[in-house]
């Protein structure tokens, strides 16, 4: 989805600083008034099984607070909801930590591998699909568990940044923002999670230009069809339509709009939100049925904003992660997802 990434994994800009290893508890937020609790899914995110988290919480505790605390040194890029429960991974060591809407209190689920996590996407199985940033690899985590269910080498390049990974009816897709492919990993008949055999490379030709010394391909979703896969490269501000069969690309044409350090992208419906991480602010956009054109509806942006990456869906919400990339990062710094009508 989403990062810009990490300096010292793959030498981009001093902007994203070095990582720290420490990260602490978070505290909830003051709570904001309620909204209904009716669970939307987008396409990128399947049918999510409704999780029931913390469950002593009060009866009375439906606040669904703005704003939701994650621990001190976090450092957040990807986030996926399922139920009434946000996931979001982190840069540092590959934490999972998922916190209630309702209560904006949250725990880790999940110890990291010690490599980053960056996008996320649940499925309608208890399963988070994560993204494995300089890895090269992709993983499978049980979110009532926290066990590492599979575990993918998605290449061996040198240099690579698995960013982000929409889930389709048969396969599990993911970008690299450092090489021109996308890499699937096939699902097999009712869910069942397939060996290392699964992983496909799907290189990306036709009008995708892949700039070496730039962040290319991250966020990645469905078209409205579910036909093909829509991705942006963050370095041209482009979206491409790819063909999942033969890896060719089209540019989706947006007339003069351009999504300027495009990152994380959610799909509801007919409608795209892409997240423009440095720009704070997201971009509404109509496409049509076979993704092949977009028109900006409107921009969302939010003073809680401070460089979102990814979002997820709840009810009439937008949940973002904030990965703060401006900011450098220390063991102390404070980090947050903000949430904002869609």
């Amino acid at each position: 989805m989403k990062i810009r990434t990490i300096a010292a994994a793959i030498g981009l800009p001093a902007l994203l600083l070095g990582l720290v290893t420490t990260s602490a508890a978070a505290s909830g937020a003051p709570p904001a008034p309620a909204r209904p609790a009716v669970v939307k899914h987008s396409m990128d995110d399947g049918q999510c099984d409704p999780i029931r988290f913390l469950r002593q919480e009060s009866k009375q505790s439906t606040a669904f607070p703005t704003r939701i605390d994650l621990p001190d040194g976090f450092q957040p890029e990807g986030i996926a909801i399922s139920g009434s429960t946000a996931y979001f991974g982190s840069l540092v060591d590959g934490d999972i930590y998922a916190a209630s809407l309702r209560t904006g209190k949250g725990k880790v689920i999940s110890q990291g591998p010690g490599t980053p996590s960056v996008g996320l996407k649940a499925d309608n199985r208890g399963r988070l699909w994560i993204a494995g940033g300089p890895s090269g690899t992709g993983r499978v985590v049980d979110i009532r568990t926290g066990k590492i269910l599979k575990s993918y080498r998605l290449t061996t390049a040198a240099t690579t940044f698995i960013n982000d990974v929409v889930l389709s009816k048969n396969a599990a897709w993911f970008t690299d923002s450092s090489n021109p492919a996308v890499y699937s990993v096939g699902i097999g008949r009712n869910g069942r999670l397939l060996g290392q055999s699964a992983v496909r490379t799907l290189p990306l030709t036709g009008d995708y230009v892949h700039d070496p010394t730039g962040f290319n391909g991250n966020g990645i979703t469905l078209t409205p069809d579910g036909r093909a896969l829509i991705i942006v490269q963050t370095a041209t501000g482009f979206l491409f339509r790819v063909n999942p069969r033969t890896g060719v690309t089209k540019r989706v044409d947006l007339g003069s709009a351009v999504m300027t350090n495009g990152d994380g992208m959610l799909l509801l419906g007919r409608t795209l939100y892409v997240v423009q991480n440095l720009n704070n602010q997201v971009a509404v956009l109509h496409l049509n049925r076979t993704g092949t054109k977009g028109t900006l509806v409107r921009t969302i942006t939010d003073p809680g904003f401070d460089v979102p990456t990814t979002a997820a869906a709840f009810g009439r919400r937008l949940y973002l992660a904030n990965a703060r990339f401006t900011t450098p990062p220390t063991a102390t710094t404070p980090y947050w997802a903000t949430a904002v009508r869609r």
